[in-house]
């Protein structure tokens, strides 16, 4: 009797199946970032992520990057991912925002990373779901 055996799927088409379209090219976006050193123009890469957003996340973005900019002047703008971040003087993304188009997402969201020392107690909060900015919200 003849065995029968099926194809087994090559590692590289499996690779490629483990993250999404968007994942890679948020991952090809940290790559570029990474290889851009110390001179580099944080104002325009952040805004030019903006001109990649639908009109809703745009807003949103903006609206966020102005809050960010006032409430605390001394972090620099910054893609982080491909996506608007801001860095403390080290260099260490403090807090980002992450449209929801980018990884066709319900919300965007603000997030903030370990840099931020928001430590509060035991458990405490590092991301916010946005679906719109109120002045109240702001």
């Amino acid at each position: 009797m003849k065995a029968t055996t099926k194809p087994v799927a090559s590692k590289a088409a499996a690779k490629t199946k483990a993250f999404s379209t968007e994942e890679r090219a948020a991952m090809r976006d940290a790559a570029r970032e990474a290889k851009r050193g110390k001179d580099f123009d944080g104002e325009a890469e952040v805004k030019a992520s903006f001109a990649k957003m639908s009109d809703t996340d745009r807003k949103l973005a903006e609206t966020i990057h102005a809050i960010v900019l006032k409430a605390a002047p001394a972090l620099m703008p910054k893609t982080w991912y491909g996506m608007p971040a801001y860095a403390n003087a080290a260099g260490k993304t403090i807090c980002f925002f992450q449209n929801a188009g980018k990884f066709k997402a319900r919300y965007s969201t603000l997030g903030f990373n370990d840099a931020s020392k928001l430590d509060d107690g035991n458990f405490w909060p590092v991301a916010y779901a946005l679906t719109k900015l109120t002045a109240a919200d702001e």
